[in-house]
């Protein structure tokens, strides 16, 4: 976490140092959940290991998962921790998960009292959105095939973490399409429409 805030260049190594002094460690099991929903969102989580996925239910209790979250990233139920309103998302470890979990009251405090705290926080958020346009570009311009490629060319240590109906979800692709295909790598691409 300390590497990562330190390369926005914006706060200094004691500020970073009094932000880690607040973060406690935790540890989900695969299957754990860090947010459920309907649950109001409070805490703001860096995952140190594993992954880490979001995702919703539908009216007819299909699960959509709309977001996967690699080591080394910050994780939230986001609109629920700026509103105050209860979580549409659930938040479910993938994997074991290594996590240093920050309280949003003790994140903010440290925002005000620290110079530069509140710029590399709206950087952060920044970041974020263009990281959610990507992907509604993505699912809107891609095909299956690309989207499944871009995933694969940055995270392929992860990938085959990842079982395959969640990752056709995320994907947007039917999973039937995984079906026949067992193997995981570059090459799955000829299969893909």
């Amino acid at each position: 976490m300390k590497d990562y805030l330190l390369s926005f260049d914006l706060v200094t190594v004691a500020a970073i140092e009094l932000l880690m002094a607040k973060a406690k460690p935790r540890t989900l099991k695969k299957g754990d959940f860090f947010m459920v929903e309907g649950k109001v969102c409070s805490e703001v989580a860096f995952i140190q290991s594993g992954i880490l996925r979001s995702y919703y239910t539908s009216a007819t209790a299909e699960e959509f998962t709309y977001c996967i979250t690699f080591p080394h990233q910050f994780m939230t139920a986001y609109s629920s921790l700026i509103t105050g309103l209860p979580s549409q998302e659930n938040i479910q470890a993938m994997s074991a998960v290594e996590l240093l979990v920050l309280k949003k009251s003790e994140l903010d405090i440290w925002a005000e009292e620290s110079i530069n705290g509140i710029k590399l926080l709206k950087t952060i958020a920044e970041q974020q959105y263009i990281h959610l346009e990507k992907r509604v570009f993505m699912y809107q311009k891609d095909t299956a095939k690309e989207r499944y490629l871009a995933l694969f060319e940055s995270h392929p240590e992860y990938v085959k973490q990842i079982p395959m109906h969640y990752l056709a979800s995320f994907l947007a692709i039917n999973p039937t399409t995984f079906e026949p295909f067992k193997k995981r790598g570059p090459f799955i691409d000829i299969c893909l429409p």
